[in-house]
C-alpha cells in the first residue's frame, strides 16, 4: 500500500517562498513519475510539476522559473520549491506518484498567498 504525506504548506505573503515536501511509503517501483498538482476552490486540479525517476522534469508553463521540483529517490521523497508566490497560487497542493502498479495521491497541503 502506497501512502503519500505532504507537508510545508501555510500562509505566505505575495513574493514569498515555500518548500513543500512529500514522503512516500510502501513499494515505489521504477520507472515512476512523482509530482505536484494543485486545486483551487471551484477549479479543476491542474499540473504543477512532475519529475520522473530518470530526472526528466515537466512544468506547467506559468510556473516555469518560479517553481522547482526535486526528489530524493533513496528517501522516496519529492519536493517543490516555490518562489515569487502570487495570490493566484493559492490552492491545495497534492503529491502524486504514477507507476505501473497504480496512480497514488496524498491528502494535500494548503498554500495560501496573501496580497
Amino acid at each position: 500500500q502506497v501512502q503519500l504525506v505532504e507537508s510545508g504548506g501555510g500562509l505566505v505573503q505575495a513574493g514569498g517562498s515555500l518548500i513543500l515536501s512529500c514522503a512516500a511509503s510502501g513499494n515505489i517501483f521504477s520507472p515512476n513519475t512523482m509530482g505536484w498538482y494543485r486545486q483551487a476552490p471551484g477549479k479543476r486540479r491542474e499540473l504543477v510539476a512532475t519529475m520522473t525517476s530518470g530526472s526528466i522534469t515537466n512544468y506547467e508553463d506559468s510556473m516555469k522559473g518560479r517553481f522547482t521540483i526535486s526528489r530524493d529517490n533513496a528517501k522516496k521523497m519529492v519536493f517543490l520549491r516555490m518562489n515569487s508566490l502570487k495570490p493566484e497560487d493559492t490552492a491545495a497542493y497534492y503529491c502524486n506518484v504514477r507507476m505501473v502498479s497504480g496512480n497514488y495521491w496524498g491528502q494535500g497541503t494548503q498554500v495560501t498567498v496573501s496580497s
